[in-house]
């Protein structure tokens, strides 16, 4: 007769951890979240490096590399660079990015999806007001060692055109993404949120109106500020019955 083995105690999570809890959903957003945090931190400490005058001979430097030698007042490239830049700058201006959330907002709308345009329509207003007090607090003077390509009337840390640009591109990339299943669509959606963003930012300081380092702080914030809002609409997104709408949505 053989005596019964016994079976090693399997080794568990502690629960006060709350790990093993955790879904595959809720530990991206937990990642993105993280991601967001750190993000934020480098924001504060190029902030922080900018008010020292740190960055300055780095900016300096990048914006005379861009300018020809002779006369600061040409942009270096063809003549048709320039006016692509205008043309692409505007896409971060506040009338180009008010009538695209407009259009969104109202297609939304009429889809019967109230809580998507609301949220839509949350991030780019709230964003544009975070945009204006960063710079009221910062008040950075706009760069003054080459000629402007294009009139400014604000201060100039944070770039507002790159950070509006990342905020309602990236949040308008997301909800493609959402709408989609093919990996390549969603891939192509969030890649050309990704380039406007982008384009916008290099316009911004090929026209000599900011600095690289008022660019970079944009992006950040501008990332950092849609991902807030998208983990707080995911948050409640049960509650606010966007899900519901979706499907909703789906079956007419």
């Amino acid at each position: 007769m053989t005596a019964k083995t016994r079976r090693a105690p399997r080794w568990t999570r502690p629960s006060w951890l709350g790990i093993g809890k955790l879904e595959g959903s809720e530990l991206k957003w937990l990642i993105i979240g993280l991601g967001a945090c750190v993000l934020l931190w480098v924001f504060l400490s190029l902030a922080s490096e900018i008010a020292e005058g740190e960055t300055q001979a780095f900016d300096l430097m990048i914006l005379k590399a861009l300018r020809s030698p002779e006369d600061p007042s040409r942009p270096l490239g063809p003549v048709w660079l320039e006016g692509a830049l205008l043309d692409l700058t505007a896409l971060g201006g506040s009338t180009v990015l008010g009538l695209v959330i407009f259009s969104v907002v109202g297609f939304l709308l009429l889809q019967t999806r109230y809580h998507t345009a609301l949220f839509v329509a949350t991030t780019s207003i709230t964003g544009e007001l975070v945009g204006a007090v960063l710079k009221q607090t910062f008040n950075r003077p706009r760069p003054s060692i080459v000629p402007h390509l294009r009139d400014v009337f604000t201060t100039s840390f944070p770039s507002g055109h790159a950070m509006e640009s990342a905020i309602v591109y990236l949040t308008l990339g997301a909800l493609l993404m959402r709408v989609t299943t093919s990996r390549l669509t969603k891939t192509y959606c969030m890649g050309m949120a990704i380039l406007l963003t982008l384009l916008v930012g290099i316009s911004r300081v090929y026209l000599g109106v900011h600095y690289p380092t008022d660019v970079i702080g944009g992006w950040i914030i501008g990332f950092v500020w849609a991902s807030i809002c998208w983990l707080a609409a995911q948050h409640f997104e049960t509650r606010a019955g966007i899900a519901a709408e979706r499907a909703k949505s789906a079956g007419t």
